[in-house]
């Protein structure tokens, strides 16, 4: 399942939560050097549909706010 995210580095808190048009949005308190933010929203996505680490796979965006990601 291929899902367009969006994610906020450096935020309070971490949390994913779904908007209107079907993006998700992502929080995580990591900043977005040397890839730690990647981490992190690789292992907030991977608790909110309660699957591996390794079963969650930035496609594109590694680098932009904007990404797509695919849940295998």
């Amino acid at each position: 399942m291929k899902i367009n995210i969006v994610v906020k580095p450096n935020s309070r808190k971490e949390s994913v939560e779904r908007l209107d048009d079907g993006t998700l949005k992502v929080r995580v308190n990591a900043p977005p050097i040397d890839g730690r933010a990647n981490e992190a929203v690789t292992k907030a996505l991977a608790q909110y549909f309660s699957v591996q680490k390794s079963s969650v796979h930035i496609l594109r965006g590694a680098s932009g706010k904007r990404k797509i990601v695919e849940i295998t």
